[in-house]
């Protein structure tokens, strides 16, 4: 694809993941525009042949398809809405794609209002798989929105995605990465157990992804995460705030929805805990320091 006939896109947030996707488009040969209040970041896709946009609604201006990677709620709104925002920029011709991992109902609330206030359409389509798989162009996304939106936002998405599922209207990804999270997150935790008890119990840690390959115990994130796991590796691909951040808002939406999660709430309290102790920025595989304490730090 010549960068000349390609789609323009705008990447609004490039921290992990979004570095991650502005990356991936950039290597597929898509015509790339980020913004971000970090200029640093934006510098580094700007060596990598992005273009900086100086604000959400320049990146807006610039492109056909506008990818939002942010933190919560709150700040898609001001992103979206607030000065210089994206719905300055807006048009019925341009698509908003928000792989934010943020509440069902705030995104309802917002693709309306941008909708019905600025003709311009939105799909939720957080994302399952972490920086790595959208390196890769094999992530796992979930999308909310019109049937319309949801194929036209394939001409983008089919260059980070190995699958892309349309689960409903407005706010149905949003709900099923909800789903999504309290397998991640009950699992991260379940795997730190078993690598602490393979570990004290003298067994080589990083033969057992090996070992139970393709058995009902198998799985993407013991696969990834044991052996990191086991050598103490806390590179980051992904924290444990934003992981808090999702339990929390599963947590209200389960309440919401009057759903008993027990074990859903245990491992929440145990990412406060680490969150509360400085630890937020930690990658997933940190959860391992639960063991250890504050003498286990990440290997050079």
């Amino acid at each position: 694809m010549s960068q000349k006939s390609s789609p323009r896109v705008s990447v609004i947030g490039v921290g992990i993941m979004g570095t991650a996707i502005t990356t991936r488009l950039l290597e597929c040969g898509l015509r790339v525009s980020v913004f971000d209040l970090d200029p640093h970041k934006v510098q580094a896709m700007v060596t990598r042949g992005a273009v900086a946009a100086t604000s959400p609604a320049d990146a807006a201006g610039q492109a056909e398809f506008i990818i939002l990677s942010l933190n919560n709620a709150a700040i898609v709104n001001s992103a979206v809405f607030g000065t210089a925002g994206v719905a300055t920029a807006a048009s019925a011709d341009k698509l908003l794609i928000d792989m934010s991992s943020i509440d069902p109902e705030s995104t309802k609330e917002m693709a309306a209002r941008l909708l019905s206030e600025y003709a311009m359409p939105w799909v939720d389509c957080p994302l399952s798989g972490g920086a790595p798989k959208a390196l890769l162009g094999k992530l796992a996304v979930m999308a909310g929105g019109r049937q319309e939106d949801f194929e036209k936002a394939r001409t983008v998405m089919q260059h980070l995605c190995g699958n892309f599922t349309l689960m409903g209207p407005s706010g149905a990804g949003q709900a099923t990465k909800l789903v999504n999270q309290v397998l991640c997150a009950i699992g991260f935790q379940a795997i730190a157990e078993a690598t602490q008890l393979a570990l004290k119990g003298g067994v080589d840690v990083s033969m057992i992804p090996a070992a139970l390959a393709g058995g009902r115990a198998d799985s993407s994130l013991l696969q990834e995460f044991m052996a990191k796991m086991g050598r103490h590796d806390y590179s980051p691909t992904g924290s444990l705030a934003n992981m808090l951040k999702d339990m929390e808002a599963v947590q209200s939406f389960a309440a919401k929805n009057r759903v008993a999660m027990p074990l859903t709430s245990l491992t929440t309290e145990i990412h406060r805990l680490f969150v509360a102790a400085g630890k937020g920025d930690n990658d997933n595989a940190a959860l391992m320091k639960f063991f250890n304490g504050p003498a286990d730090e990440p290997t050079e």
